[in-house]
């Protein structure tokens, strides 16, 4: 028996260059590279040299707050380089992949027998725990807080977002010693959302609350599930595990290794073959990017992950720890001579006024990066509202965060947000203000004052 969630408030951004349902495997990457930047609010302290040698699962650094919580190599081979930035911050651990992958074996675990602590135990030490993320504050989840319930999302409703129905197929026995594995780690229950008119493999789970979505983005979020079926309130906490991230989990307890093997789209109307690409956390984007029609020095972004929320890498970048797509659209830096005074046909909009796209409900679009506006103070328009359907005000919330009200910022919500549930909110926004960084730095400032 399932639970039905209906969202009402959205709005779908329909792109070219979505990814055809054919998977290939990436061209083998000579580099990794392992970002503390990509786990927010961690102070590194890294326990290897440039020169040392590492197997897939070997710890490269761990949190200076809470020595427990280790990030491990993906893959086994030399550390390289490890490039620092302003006051020494360490950027990245660079790894120079060995042709012979080994990897660190840290058993197998019975599931069904194995206590909450032994559970908790692996998973710290093999680095997997990186991939539990609590909220409030959207950070990776505290190991001596026991939360209300765990929160999967199995379908992502972001532009040219990976289908997760097809990427997970055939991953059965590792979803399901994950979920297991995690409903140890709470009290309350472990909820799956999928897709209401999909097949995806995690609706046939046991142990689970199984939830079916439907309706426009930002249905797919974690966090419009979460407020829709249990909501956060002071003092509590819960934990979310991404659908893809089950599986590395999953495979770890059944094999005892730390495999960090990932499916990616190839997305976005810069790409000619938009596709799927079996590769590993920290790759070469290169590896996906050059062979499939992108045009080496092209005018081109590379975004690791989705156009709303995902972080934009170089062509001799790397793909981040938590995305599961690559997205190339092309650059938005040209100027459009009165732009401002026209009639618009080719854009997606919430307002029919000057724009057309309300005509065409079902077109897809070859959108750029360029935000058609300038950075101004905020102007009260009720389109937020439109495409945000959380119970919670989300220009109130956006100013609290601002002004740094911390008593307002805790009525209003803050408990339960992440800046990708503003992601929408950002798009429409006529004053072009940064929602995604304002909510981000509002959280920081709540973990810092009240933790």
């Amino acid at each position: 028996m399932s639970n039905d969630i209906k969202i009402k408030k959205g709005l779908d951004i329909k792109l070219q260059g979505a990814a055809e349902k054919v998977t290939e495997n990436a061209i083998i990457s000579n580099f990794y590279s392992v970002r503390p930047d990509d786990f927010h609010s961690v102070t590194p302290k890294l326990v290897v040299k440039v020169g040392a040698k590492v197997k897939a699962g070997d710890v490269l650094f761990y949190n200076k707050a809470n020595e427990d919580v280790k990030f491990v190599s993906p893959v086994s081979g030399e550390i390289v380089e490890i490039p620092r930035g302003a006051k020494r911050k360490i950027l990245s651990v660079k790894i120079q992949a060995d042709k012979e992958q080994t990897f660190k074996d840290f058993g197998t675990l019975n599931v069904d027998s194995a206590n909450a602590d032994a559970i908790k135990s692996r998973l710290l030490e093999s680095g997997c725990w990186a991939f539990v993320k609590q909220r409030p504050y959207d950070v990776i989840a505290k190991p001596e807080v026991t939360p209300k319930a765990i929160f999967v999302s199995a379908y992502a409703s972001a532009p040219l977002a990976a289908d997760l129905d097809y990427v997970l197929q055939g991953k059965e026995a590792e979803l399901q010693a994950a979920v297991t594995a995690l409903g140890k780690l709470t009290n309350g229950k472990v909820h799956v959302s999928v897709d209401k008119n999909g097949n995806s493999p995690l609706a046939g789970l046991s142990g689970i609350t199984l939830h079916k979505v439907s309706g426009p983005h930002p249905s797919g979020n974690v966090g419009t599930q979460i407020n829709k079926i249990d909501p956060v309130n002071k003092g509590e906490t819960v934990w979310t595990v991404s659908a893809q991230d089950l599986v590395i989990i999953g495979e770890l307890l059944l094999t005892g290794k730390f495999s960090a093997k990932r499916t990616v789209a190839l997305a976005g109307s810069s790409v000619k073959k938009p596709r799927y690409f079996k590769t590993v956390i920290g790759s070469e984007v290169a590896t996906m990017v050059f062979d499939n029609g992108v045009e080496k020095g092209g005018n081109d972004r590379i975004i690791s992950g989705d156009v709303l929320t995902g972080l934009q890498v170089k062509a001799d970048g790397y793909l981040d720890y938590y995305s599961n797509i690559i997205t190339v659209i092309p650059e938005g830096d040209d100027y459009e001579f009165f732009g401002w005074n026209k009639p618009v046909f080719n854009k997606v909009s919430t307002s029919r006024a000057m724009t057309f796209s309300w005509l065409t409900p079902n077109k897809k679009y070859d959108l750029n990066t360029n935000t058609n506006g300038e950075h101004r103070n905020f102007v009260t328009t009720g389109t937020f509202e439109e495409v945000f359907p959380l119970d919670i005000y989300p220009m109130q919330i956006l100013k609290a965060c601002m002004y740094e009200d911390l008593d307002e910022m805790e009525a209003l919500g803050m408990y339960e947000v992440a800046p990708e549930d503003f992601a929408l909110t950002e798009f429409v926004c006529v004053s072009k203000q940064p929602h995604q960084d304002i909510i981000r730095k509002g959280l920081d400032l709540m973990l810092k004052e009240i933790g």
